[in-house]
């Protein structure tokens, strides 16, 4: 597990954040690949981007659903919409 001061390489910091900010990956998700908790993804988000954009995030995912998987949607069973990556 990664305590919430781990050091994370640039990579795993931008894929965290990613992670952090799409509306369909639980943090429950991040927490199995990366080992922080949600408290540990508020703290890295607190420190990796802006004031105003750790504002911004924090009232986006403030009480959405879908970002616990305890409380989301059954029927939401992927952690992305289908459109969002496009292979070639």
């Amino acid at each position: 597990m990664h305590s919430i001061n781990h050091t994370f390489t640039e990579e795993d910091t931008s894929r965290i954040i990613e992670m952090a900010w799409e509306d369909r990956t639980p943090f429950e998700a991040i927490e199995l690949q990366y080992g922080l908790s949600e408290a540990g993804v508020i703290a890295l988000m607190r420190r990796s981007i802006k004031p105003s954009s750790f504002r911004l995030w924090r009232k986006r995912v403030s009480g959405r659903t879908s970002k616990h998987l305890k409380i989301r949607n059954p029927n939401i069973s992927r952690g992305y919409c289908a459109t969002q990556y496009k292979h070639k």
